[in-house]
C-alpha cells in the first residue's frame, strides 16, 4: 500500500477531483486563458523532467523517502528546492484552466500544504541529516516553493 502514498498519486487524485468538478460545473474560458493553462501544463512537465534528469545525473534518487546520495543544487534546483512538486502544482493549475473550472484553483494551496506535510518536511530533514551545513546554506538562499526568477 505504500506505493499509494507517492506524490504522483496525490497529483492524480487532485486532478481527478478537478475533473469531477468539471462534470458538474464548468464555465467557458477565453481561449487566451486556456492557452495559459496549456502553457502551465507544459512548463510543469518540463520542470519535472528537467529535475529528474538533473537528479539522475547527480546519481541520486527522485523517489521520496529514499536516502539521498547527493545534494542537487544545480539546474532547476538553483531556483526552488522543490521543482518537481512545483511542476505538479503548475500542472494542476493548468488543468483547472484548460478544463474551465477556475473554482478548483482553490485546491492548489491544499495540494501544496499536503505535499509539504507528507513529503517535503521529511525530505528536508533527511537532507539536513546527511548534508548538514551544505543543505542549510542552500536552503537559506533557495526558496521551498516560490521560485526566484531564472532570468
Amino acid at each position: 500500500m505504500k506505493w499509494i502514498d507517492l506524490p504522483p498519486v496525490w497529483t492524480a487524485l487532485f486532478a481527478a477531483v478537478m475533473w469531477s468538478v468539471k462534470q458538474i460545473y464548468s464555465r467557458p474560458m477565453p481561449s487566451e486563458i486556456v492557452f495559459v493553462g496549456w502553457a502551465l501544463i507544459a512548463a510543469g512537465l518540463a520542470a519535472i523532467v528537467w529535475s529528474v534528469v538533473t537528479m539522475q545525473r547527480a546519481r541520486t534518487t527522485p523517489i521520496p523517502r529514499q536516502n539521498p546520495t547527493a545534494l542537487v543544487t544545480s539546474g532547476p534546483f538553483q531556483w526552488t528546492r522543490n521543482p518537481i512538486y512545483m511542476g505538479d502544482a503548475m500542472i494542476l493549475a493548468g488543468l483547472a484552466l484548460v478544463w474551465s473550472v477556475p473554482l478548483t484553483l482553490i485546491l492548489i494551496p491544499v495540494f501544496i500544504s499536503l505535499i509539504t506535510k507528507r513529503f517535503i518536511i521529511g525530505e528536508e530533514a533527511r537532507l539536513m541529516r546527511v548534508f548538514q551545513n551544505e543543505f542549510a546554506d542552500w536552503a537559506a538562499v533557495t526558496p521551498r516553493w516560490v521560485t526566484k526568477a531564472p532570468l
